[in-house]
């Protein structure tokens, strides 16, 4: 393995890991959320922490589609490096 390729490799493997951590933190975000919520005026504090939560979500989701997209690609160009240097090698 090329030193490249290697440090490629663990860019791609540490971009992945923040990928999932952010996964993670999302889904945990999600579990809090309410699909409806019948609020009468002493609890208005509920529908101000779903507000709360969808923020938070909505500004983790595009973070999580941008490191996704970064993550596939890495990998290709990973997946395709790889056959080429294995197609390459003498033999």
């Amino acid at each position: 393995m090329s030193p490249g390729l290697f440090w490629l490799s663990t860019a791609w493997g540490a971009l992945t890991v923040v990928l999932v951590i952010l996964l993670i933190y999302r889904s945990t975000l999600t579990m809090q959320e309410d699909d409806q919520l019948f609020l009468d005026e002493s609890e208005s504090h509920m529908a101000q922490a779903q507000m709360e939560v969808m923020s938070k979500v909505n500004r983790i989701t595009p973070v999580v589609k941008v490191l996704g997209g970064i993550s596939g690609l890495m990998f290709l160009v990973l997946a395709g490096l790889f056959i080429y240097q294995g197609l390459n090698a003498p033999q």
